[in-house]
């Protein structure tokens, strides 16, 4: 119902109210026995008294309120009009020479607030009676569970038992075929995952919970797929190890990530060696503030280090990991240190001073489109930066050095992918003179991180969208932070010094399938509720990222996720003077001028242009 057509209703209305209460004032007032006289007074005078207070009235805006809304506010504007109203008839009665009882004008005040009043307020009223009936319907979630084992019939129990929850079992769906057509703890087992879209429509579902914390990722990630194609919210419990931790408590019932989708299985660690490599060792973390780098000491932490030296240059982000680590790992000693990379005698005093035995060299550039925007930024930060702790580490004899690189440093079609590469190059070269192990490991993105597409994703939902991708087919590979971190720690433990370590990424990932199931894990339909837009490939971006580089060749290790590109070295001098001809660009030079010359270094730099 339009807004034009409410007013029309509600002017409708108090004409009628108007009128009943002018009369029934003299009802009462006379015992059903009114004079003829003033009978004649109100019949004359009816339509003059009512355009009189619907004036009043709509000057004073009582047809202009949501009185869906009502509160003690619009009960004191309707108090006003009807008051001045009645004020002004009185004058109008009083200029006719009409007299009526002085009570009577009482009468009809009292009579007007309560049709006037109770006519907007009775709307509230009404619409609120009807919102908690349907909301005492609505609340009643009905719910499907997958997995009819114990898990499924514990939520089931748990449910039953505590109606608060406001959580009713309908079905259960189990790919054992022996156990469709029974039930359990009442509720019926009507089919397996393949027909759990008929079986949502059927029987009406709201939410889905997924109860096989036995099952492995790639199970999860199968069912998931299924359930998307309802509209009803997905739930899950947590996997088998976490299960059993909670001691099989619905508490730990959470909404599906967008890391379940991945399907990726949990990181088998080879403790021992990882133990053996950090267990009472000084370890110095750069940008160990940053997504990657509070990971890093997060999981660090775990294996009994001597002490964790925290270097970033942002001192809120270390000020909360030291507090965050302290109160898990009391004994821990950690040492802050707010620093830039870019200050080369600070990291060779640091270096000295605290003489770590591992350093994880996690500070970096690395937002690809604005890095493309700021060359020198990325030189001086991702190369020249890196080139500090690179020789302070040599000089001051740490045996090993961990380097995070990217798999945008793998044909390279932007400066950060670039700068990033030619840190691999640099560390290869000088691993030949020093006595420091210098190794990369190169991964993906990382799922959470700082700068990543899913938070962004996340706030553009949030504000109602449109979210926004560069291509339909742009493509990337992801990983979880605590995995990629933990195999980061794998493969410090096993280098040997100039290995370039690839992590094994599973099956890349389409953006834009990404984006839409983030909005349908947020509750929401994609294109209908929240319109996703493509805006086109910034400047340097790929429609997809590789691990190798030409040429390069790859091994395998003892660990299943794990592997290294066979290294491409160059002459550890000849990089060295190319470098410094690379900062004095960067000072003296233009932005063109130092994207030529990373080009003739890092001779897979290619600049790339795409017609979207």
């Amino acid at each position: 119902m339009g807004r034009k057509t409410k007013k029309l209703i509600l002017i409708i209305i108090d004409i009628i109210l108007i009128n009943i209460s002018f009369y029934l004032s003299f009802y009462l007032k006379f015992d059903s026995n009114i004079p003829l006289i003033y009978l004649s007074y109100i019949t004359n005078n009816f339509i003059i008294i009512t355009v009189i207070k619907l004036i009043i009235f709509s000057y004073l805006k009582l047809y202009k309120n949501f009185w869906k809304y009502a509160s003690i506010e619009e009960l004191i504007q309707i108090l006003a009009a009807v008051f001045i109203s009645n004020i002004i008839v009185l004058f109008y009665f009083i200029l006719r020479k009409i007299s009526f009882p002085q009570n009577i004008y009482i009468l009809i005040f009292i009579i007007d607030i309560l049709f006037v009043g109770g006519s907007r307020l009775s709307y509230r009223v009404i619409r609120e009676f009807k919102k908690r009936k349907l909301n005492l319907k609505n609340n009643i979630k009905r719910i499907m569970i997958i997995g009819a084992g114990d898990a499924g019939a514990m939520i089931i129990r748990e449910f039953k038992n505590n109606l608060k929850l406001n959580y009713k079992p309908i079905v259960v769906i189990d790919d054992d075929e022996k156990k469709i057509g029974q039930r359990i703890n009442g509720i019926p087992i009507l089919g397996r995952k393949t027909e759990i879209v008929n079986v949502v429509k059927n029987k009406n579902i709201d939410e889905i919970i997924i109860a096989i914390p036995s099952a492995d990722k790639k199970q999860i990630r199968d069912i998931i797929d299924e359930c998307k194609k309802t509209k009803c919210k997905i739930k899950i419990l947590p996997n088998m190890s976490e299960y059993i931790e909670s001691r099989g408590s619905i508490n730990n019932i959470r909404y599906v990530k967008i890391e379940d989708l991945l399907g990726r299985e949990e990181v088998k660690l080879k403790v021992e060696e990882i133990s053996e490599h950090l267990k009472g060792k000084n370890v110095l973390v750069t940008g160990g503030g940053g997504s990657i780098g509070s990971e890093l000491c997060r999981q660090i932490s775990k294996f009994n280090p001597k002490k964790i030296i925290i270097l970033d240059i942002y001192e809120n982000n270390a000020y909360n990991l030291l507090n965050e680590i302290k109160r898990k790992y009391k004994n821990i000693d950690i040492k802050i240190i707010i620093a830039s990379i870019r200050d080369k005698q600070r990291i060779n005093e640091v270096i000295k001073n605290l003489m770590p035995d591992i350093v994880f060299h996690a500070a970096a550039h690395k937002h690809v489109p604005l890095m493309e925007s700021n060359p020198k930024e990325a030189i001086k930060n991702n190369v020249l930066g890196t080139v500090n702790v690179v020789l302070a580490a040599h000089k001051y004899h740490v045996k090993r050095f961990v380097m995070i690189s990217t798999d945008k440093a793998v044909n390279p079609t932007n400066v950060m992918g670039a700068s990033k590469r030619l840190c691999e190059m640099y560390i290869q070269s000088i691993n030949n003179i020093s006595k420091t192990e210098f190794v990369a490991v190169r991964f993906g993105n990382v799922l959470g991180s700082n700068g990543s597409v899913i938070p962004l994703f996340k706030e553009q939902i949030s504000e109602g969208g449109p979210v926004t991708v560069t291509h339909k087919n742009v493509i990337r590979y992801f990983m979880t932070i605590q995995e990629s971190v933990q195999l980061v720690i794998q493969a410090g433990a096993m280098a040997l010094g100039g290995e370039i370590f690839i992590l094994d990424m599973g099956e890349p990932v389409k953006i834009l399938n990404l984006a839409e199931d983030l909005i349908k894990l947020s509750g929401f339909e994609p294109y209908k509720d929240i319109p996703i837009v493509i805006t086109g490939l910034r400047d340097g971006e790929k429609l997809y990222e590789e691990l190798l580089l030409d040429g390069e060749g790859i091994l395998s290790t003892n660990h299943e996720k794990i592997f290294i590109a066979q290294p491409q070295f160059k002459d550890y001098e000849l990089l060295v003077e190319e470098i410094e001809k690379l900062k004095e660009i960067t000072s003296n030079g233009n932005v063109q001028e130092v994207k030529d010359y990373l080009q003739k270094i890092v001779p897979n730099y290619k600049t790339l242009f795409i017609k979207n």
